[in-house]
């Protein structure tokens, strides 16, 4: 079984920097939403140390199947929940979606 994570990145809107953090954070309404799903794993959320209203979301499920499965069984809470949160955030990105490499650990150190 392959970990599966996908990122986001958000440009919060100024005035709603509290209410995006309640939603967004790993106890927050997403977070919610996702631990009904079998395979999820965890939520992280970033805040950017340079631009404070720059977060980012790290989603983690235990494989692509189970996020999939998530989506296509809670489809309707998550486009509802999605709809709250529109106005939230001036701009969103996904960053991408990965799968944990059968590889990833430490690079060897090149030689000398």
């Amino acid at each position: 079984m392959t970990g599966f994570t996908y990122l986001w990145e958000y440009q919060v809107a100024p005035d709603r920097q509290e209410e995006f953090e309640s939603h967004y954070r790993p106890d927050g309404t997403w977070g919610a939403l996702f631990s009904q799903g079998e395979g999820y794993v965890e939520t992280l959320l970033l805040r950017d140390a340079s631009t404070p209203l720059r977060y980012v979301t790290i989603d983690r499920w235990r494989s692509e199947a189970s996020y999939r499965a998530f989506r296509a069984q809670f489809g309707r809470q998550y486009d509802e929940l999605d709809q709250l949160c529109e106005g939230l955030a001036t701009r969103e990105s996904p960053l991408g979606e990965f799968v944990e490499s059968a590889s990833a650990g430490p690079s060897p150190a090149p030689a000398a």
